[in-house]
């Protein structure tokens, strides 16, 4: 291997020798210990501040190729932080090893600049069969070089444990004895590659998120009821369930909680007067023929997701980190109804109001309906641009590894796939640029549609 020389960019050349040495004959005699730096009793970072003009990167196997649990913390930032222009890339590809994203990390990492880079490899590095400490070395070797690499750019890496691998799915879906090995120890192997990463994080004081607990945890959960339920049908990639207990879990870990909104109004004096009011204005308060009238700005909008992940959002309780909550005492015994821009949204009785009703599951109120439309526009963004270039990222890959294995194979073949190779690689960033640019105006149009607006609410006894 010292005295291969190709015709082909820097770009191009390294990764193409990175595939090479990734070659399990090639790799016995020529991968190096995974350098792992001595423990600096550090913390995990404890929040993930965004501030305008930033980037995150969510680099990753085909779990984040699917681009819903990505895509569902974005509409967490763009609706929660709407006045602060944040940049997300997906960076997941198909079937990809930790290596794999060392190779494209050039043309998919390092132009964007970003601010955050997670990373959630393990479920193809395990191989899927028992512990394998070979491929352990290899997988700590490529995660070690990703976080030097991330931290070279002036960015922080965010290590994400993998996900679950659901055995009992498997067999369900294929019985195959053959497998019965694999199905009982695999998910054991990611704990093991997550407990690593766990310590990585707290002796290099990086972000750190554990999806591997609460998918178990959930998943063992559901099985008291219904010993057959799971959220990873085909046992490795979570559905659209799973998909939002990541996300949840991803918020829950790394993001200082925030209202949308708090409201309080009360009657003093016979003044109706706002008490207080968190993360949110409000003004021109008055009655009009028995009607309380007034109206509130929020800073911020709920988060909605897709209707296509009501039910995850259920099953994972996203609701929780959505509060938006409307208080008013001093009402005269009965029933009230809430117009919110002249449509009613629901009615409660005097004691509810007083408690304080909550706003945020509501799809009638204009906030959850314009939240929806954002999350739509996103999931357009992904499904029309983000995922299709990952796909094209994953072509690219094949295309590589024919080169990879001409070299090893010493082939005939080799200086035409080498210029097929190059032509390819031209091709995508150009596809890229193209897409990124597309995905890019649709970003316009979510910041246009996820500015907070003052609605006119009214609260008048119920007929």
């Amino acid at each position: 291997m010292k005295c291969l020389v190709l015709a082909l960019p820097t770009s191009i050349l390294r990764p193409l020798l990175l595939l090479a040495l990734a070659c399990p004959a090639l790799a016995q005699d020529t991968a190096q210990k995974p350098a792992i730096p001595a423990p600096a009793m550090k913390s995990c970072l404890s929040s993930f501040d965004l501030t305008d003009g930033d980037a995150v990167i969510f680099l990753g196997d085909s779990i984040t190729h699917q681009c819903l649990y990505t895509q569902y913390i974005e509409d967490y930032f763009y609706t929660r932080q709407p006045q602060t222009r944040l940049h997300f890339y997906n960076a997941g590809v198909n079937a990809d090893f930790a290596v794999d994203a060392a190779m494209r990390f050039e043309d998919d990492v390092t132009p964007f600049k970003p601010k955050y880079v997670t990373l959630l490899f393990g479920m193809n590095d395990g191989a899927y069969r028992p512990f394998d400490q070979e491929k352990f070395d290899f997988y700590q070797q490529n995660i070690t070089g990703l976080m030097d690499r991330i931290k070279a750019l002036g960015a922080t890496p965010i290590l994400m444990t993998p996900t679950l691998y659901d055995g009992r799915a498997n067999r369900m879906r294929n019985p195959d004895p053959a497998l019965a090995k694999r199905d009982a120890y695999y998910n054991g192997v990611l704990a093991l590659y997550g407990a690593w990463l766990r310590q990585q994080a707290e002796d290099r004081g990086f972000g750190f998120v554990d999806l591997y607990s609460p998918l178990n945890n959930l998943t063992s959960r559901q099985r008291k009821q219904n010993p057959k339920w799971t959220m990873t049908s085909d046992a490795i990639h979570p559905d659209v369930a799973g998909q939002c207990v990541m996300a949840g879990t991803f918020i829950e870990e790394l993001v200082k909680p925030t209202v949308v909104s708090d409201v309080q109004l009360s009657r003093q004096d016979g003044k109706w007067l706002a008490r207080a009011a968190t993360n949110a204005t409000v003004d021109q308060i008055h009655q009009e023929d028995g009607v309380l009238v007034f109206s509130i700005t929020a800073s911020a909008l709920p988060w909605v997701l897709p209707e296509d992940a009501a039910e995850g959002v259920k099953l994972a309780r996203l609701s929780r980190f959505t509060s938006e909550t409307l208080s008013v005492r001093g009402l005269n015994p009965g029933r009230y109804a809430l117009k919110i821009d002249g449509h009613e949204v629901g009615q409660w009785d005097d004691e509810a109001w007083a408690a304080g009703i909550v706003l945020q599951d509501n799809p009638m109120t204009p906030e959850h309906q314009q939240s929806a439309r954002v999350a739509q526009l996103n999931k357009e963004r992904n499904d029309t641009f983000e995922r299709p270039l990952r796909t094209e990222f994953q072509n690219f890959k094949s295309k590589r590894q024919s080169v990879a294995k001409a070299v090893y194979d010493k082939s005939p073949q080799l200086e035409e796939l080498k210029t097929q190779l190059e032509k390819a690689h031209a091709d995508l960033l150009g596809k890229m640029k193209e897409m990124r640019g597309k995905a890019q105006a649709i970003e316009d149009r979510i910041y246009a549609a996820n500015q907070p607006k003052p609605h006119r609410y009214e609260i008048a006894p119920a007929r």
